[in-house]
């Protein structure tokens, strides 16, 4: 009987010269909020060890390009094949009617308008897609399209993972890339902002004017200042509100000694 009968030869996993790896050396992947929302999707389907050996293919760079165009993210993942496998994960990309209702609830609240100038994600972004009936972040994989050439029948595969968690880290670095996926890139979506803003200089134009036209009046009086006086009919009154001090100079208290000083007139009145 042959000794080797049902022995398979072990598969070496290629090394990625030039791949992608994630910044995250251990633990979580995803440091703001909108990267650990997309995450979640991922680590709730309970992939168990597909999900720690794609973490793995991440923080190893097996993850050779990755693209984000509209509805649609692309990559090549280097597996144990000499040939990387083609990787997608497609979500609804939002038309031109849905985009319109979108911008103009972002462009009605000049917060929103200030942070996405500044690169940044308003926190409460998603209440805004939420009132046009539209989610930004999948809510589960049932919203995701996925699809990966490997020989792997479960879905996601550690190669998607690998993906997803780079997509995570791809959103940390640029936020707008949320939005690119789901139909507006940055430009289009920056520029119809200023435009409907009145211009790429509208809000500041508008706080120089506010400022410029009350610069005049800006340090006059608005009202009558209130008048305070003292009474010039009892000079040591305020000798008499002191408490008493047990203290007294040749029998005479401290209060009496000094209450001529109090009644003589002020130096400035004479």
């Amino acid at each position: 009987m042959n000794s080797d009968w049902g022995w398979y030869p072990t598969s070496s996993r290629p090394r990625a010269a030039d791949g992608i790896k994630a910044r995250s050396r251990q633990g979580a992947i995803g440091a703001t909020w909108w990267s650990r929302r997309f995450t979640d999707v991922l680590e709730s389907l309970g992939m168990g060890s597909r999900l720690a050996r794609g973490k793995n293919y991440a923080r190893r760079g097996q993850v050779l390009n990755l693209d984000v165009e509209p509805g649609r993210v692309t990559a090549a993942v280097q597996g144990s094949r000499a040939r990387p496998y083609r990787v997608s994960l497609s979500v609804r990309s939002y038309g031109k009617s849905e985009w319109a209702q979108i911008t103009a609830e972002l462009a009605a609240n000049a917060s929103y308008v200030a942070r996405l100038l500044n690169n940044q994600m308003p926190d409460d972004i998603e209440d805004v897609f939420a009132s046009a009936g539209l989610p930004l972040f999948p809510k589960s994989a049932r919203e995701l399209v996925m699809d990966c050439n490997c020989p792997d029948w479960e879905v996601p595969c550690k190669h998607l993972a690998a993906v997803m968690y780079l997509l995570a880290e791809a959103f940390d670095d640029d936020p707008f890339l949320i939005l690119q996926w789901r139909g507006r890139g940055k430009d289009e979506l920056l520029n119809t902002l200023r435009a409907m803003r009145g211009g790429p200089d509208a809000d500041v134009a508008a706080q120089d004017n506010s400022l410029s036209e009350c610069l005049d009046g800006f340090f006059s009086i608005r009202a009558p200042l209130a008048t305070f006086g003292t009474s010039a009919a009892q000079p040591g009154v305020v000798l008499d509100r002191i408490p008493p001090v047990a203290l007294s100079i040749r029998g005479v208290t401290l209060a009496d000694v000094l209450r001529p000083a109090y009644g003589a007139p002020d130096a400035s009145d004479l």
